[in-house]
């Protein structure tokens, strides 16, 4: 029979590109492979619809292949008891288990299945991996800096025996700067919460499986590498094998190349425009969007700034949609727009990033450090601002700035609030001072870096080498049809 893998990504536009680029690498190496991802429903109304990427993918790449499971339902009284998204997903996928046995089970009556890949929100469906006797491994969407702490969360667990927002103190995980425990992801911060009892049970499962594949590159990391290689995060079990194959990057531009804000950046300086860009959940106050103004303009650097609607109140710092277009004269400060025109450019919702990121009219990047922007900034050679908003993104601020050395840190003020001041303080420094041009050395180096590992013979071609051959090691074909019945 032909040979299939099942990718099992959540529906999360960051998260499922990022594995179907991991697919598409996969075919690079073993083309005759069948790919078949997995599409759950997202328990919310999420930014970033995954619904027009996935509809551009199967007209370029026949081998891939998408499988909508079916809806779930959630009781109630789950909905009302649970605080945050991160907790709807981990009971989704729970009870979305049922519908992966059934489509693997459907897979395998024409395909031999060679391997299961799951996001590691999705660590129940390793119960299913085993039930077909086939490889089990996680993919881990961001770097192995934050996948230190992920994999190490048992330990402190018993070690510690408050929850992190009950802590004011500086964090020792293996292979990476201290943390405090303020900047620890919000879904771990309270040991009570729903969202912390699944991530400590997918980090204590995480032995169990085959091996852990890393959005990453070995010369990006290399510290955080050696230290969950050598054991040390897992102290009391074996580490499973580590894969680095990054940078795995997507560009879904919708836009076919031609919007508008290109065409502004045609007219531009090289390397003269700072780019401002959050991510598709990130969105701030009027009051911060006015702070952000008002740096820009008194920093009198070229600029590209991307503007969404603040936050409906309910909805905090995530977005559940912001589709209506931004009305800007009242969002930014009065006079701005007219003030600022020529050497700036503001762009409604959206803009194609990676396509700005790689235009030669670029030279700084505020990011919101999702994990994808930070590659595709090094992918670009852009050095960066660091302004986390969410998930693991104040980890990466402390790895970008400390560890790797490729961006300055925004500072917030006790309440959160960045202010103007800071705005501009930070925009020159990253465009005018030397340790400005340091950084732009270093990002340059890893851009060099990064095309090296994804070369014939390089670290990430090496790794997905390792990979394939793993399977052949894991999976036992004879037998993989004895067990088919539901969990």
């Amino acid at each position: 029979m032909e040979e299939a893998i099942v990718l099992y990504p959540i529906p999360v536009i960051s998260h499922f590109v990022t594995m179907v680029e991991l697919g598409k690498f996969i075919l690079t190496q073993h083309p005759s492979l069948s790919i078949h991802i997995l599409i759950t429903t997202s328990p919310y109304d999420a930014a970033g619809s995954i619904s027009p990427y996935i509809a551009s993918v199967p007209a370029t790449i026949s081998s891939i292949k998408f499988h909508n499971l079916p809806a779930v339902t959630l009781p109630p009284t789950l909905l009302s008891a649970t605080p945050n998204h991160e907790s709807l997903m981990f009971e989704v996928l729970k009870s979305t288990n049922p519908n992966v046995h059934q489509v693997l089970l459907s897979i395998s009556q024409s395909y031999t299945i060679r391997a299961l890949i799951m996001d590691f929100f999705c660590y129940y469906a390793l119960s299913i991996a085993s039930q077909f006797n086939i490889p089990g491994y996680y993919f881990y969407p961001s770097g192995t800096g934050s996948l230190t702490s992920f994999l190490y969360e048992p330990t402190i667990n018993r070690t510690v025996d408050k929850s992190y927002k009950d802590l004011d103190t500086m964090i020792n995980f293996p292979g990476v700067p201290p943390v405090h425990s303020s900047d620890m992801p919000k879904l771990v911060l309270d040991r009570n919460d729903l969202a912390y009892e699944n991530v400590l049970a997918s980090s204590s499962e995480a032995p169990k499986t085959a091996g852990i594949i890393v959005n990453t590159f070995e010369a990006l990391e290399p510290r955080s590498l050696k230290a969950i290689t050598d054991g040390l995060c897992i102290p009391n079990a074996p580490t499973p094998p580590v894969y680095c194959l990054g940078p795995l990057i997507g560009n879904y531009d919708q836009t076919g190349g031609g919007h508008g804000c290109l065409k502004w950046l045609n007219m531009q300086p090289k390397k003269s425009v700072v780019f401002l860009c959050f991510g598709s959940l990130g969105l701030f106050s009027k009051e911060q969007l006015k702070q952000i103004g008002d740096g820009l303009e008194k920093s009198g650097k070229r600029f590209l700034w991307v503007v969404r609607n603040p936050p409906c109140e309910e909805i905090q710092n995530l977005a559940a949609s912001s589709r209506e277009e931004p009305d800007l004269d009242s969002l930014l400060p009065e006079g701005f727009l007219d003030r600022t025109k020529g050497r700036g450019l503001v762009v409604k919702k959206w803009a194609p990033q990676m396509a700005v990121l790689t235009h030669e009219s670029v030279g700084g990047f505020v990011t919101h450090c999702g994990w994808s922007s930070v590659l595709e900034a090094v992918c670009s050679g852009v050095p960066m601002i660091a302004w986390p908003l969410y998930a693991e993104q104040r980890i990466n601020r402390i790895l970008m700035v400390e560890e790797m050395k490729i961006a300055v840190w925004m500072h917030e003020s006790e309440s959160g609030l960045v202010s103007g001041r800071e705005v501009e303080e930070r925009v020159r420094e990253l465009m005018e001072s030397e340790r400005g041009e340091q950084i732009r050395k270093r990002v340059m180096l890893l851009k060099d870096q990064a095309e090296a590992a994804m070369a014939d013979g390089g670290s990430s071609r090496l790794a997905l080498t390792k990979l394939l051959q793993s399977w052949n090691k894991n999976v036992d074909v004879s037998t993989m049809h004895q067990n088919q019945h539901h969990p």
